[in-house]
């Protein structure tokens, strides 16, 4: 696998659990547990902002790589 196979690979991944995080933040009132539902949103945003981190390495080395090719 190449380098911009790579950052594809984990792009598409980043895509994918972000979208199953918004079938998630619907449900969580259905639960009627509010500590339940609270503990589930910190989660997911601090796995949102761990995302978010991966997301950004990887453009960062994108970015780096094209700019090898000026």
């Amino acid at each position: 696998m190449t380098r911009p196979e790579s950052i594809q690979q984990i792009r598409d991944a980043c895509k994918t659990i972000a979208l199953q995080f918004m079938k998630i933040h619907p449900a969580l009132p259905h639960l009627q547990d509010s500590e339940t539902m609270g503990d589930c949103l910190k989660s997911m945003h601090e796995m949102t902002v761990q995302l978010e981190i991966i997301k950004k390495k990887i453009g960062k080395l994108e970015r780096q790589d094209d700019s090898t090719l000026l």
